[in-house]
């Protein structure tokens, strides 16, 4: 498999895995009520903790941010502008989403933008090599 392809594999197991930790300390999967709520139809699910309701933010963020990641790495792939600076963005791109993730769960807000804004310079750096 294509390095960028493989990168855009990892970053859809990373999002996966944020939605399902998400609904998994949403509903409390650790407790025999909470495994009834997973496995259910979630029609009655309790309030979000503060924790529950960071990872499901971070959860959307990743999803939308999957979204963008994974056009511009296929349209690079398609294109076969997978250069060096391409894969570069990429990897900027997935490795910031891989710290972002925890230190939004964390909780530090500032931190988090910087991150977040790592990653969108990966992003940018994948549109220019391309061009």
């Amino acid at each position: 498999m294509p390095k960028l392809l493989s990168l855009v594999v990892c970053m859809t197991l990373l999002t996966w895995l944020t939605v399902l930790a998400a609904s998994l300390v949403r509903v409390r999967a650790w407790t025999p009520q909470g495994l009834m709520l997973a496995f259910g139809n979630r029609d009655n699910l309790p309030e979000a903790t503060p924790l529950a309701g960071r990872l499901e933010r971070a959860a959307a963020n990743s999803l939308e941010n999957l979204v963008f990641f994974a056009a511009l790495a296929l349209v690079a792939q398609v294109a076969g502008a997978t250069n060096e600076r391409v894969l570069l963005g990429a990897q900027i791109f997935l490795w910031a989403r891989v710290v972002y993730v925890p230190v939004y769960v964390i909780g530090l807000p500032f931190v988090r933008t910087g991150v977040w804004t790592v990653s969108i310079v990966g992003l940018a750096l994948m549109v220019v090599a391309m061009s």
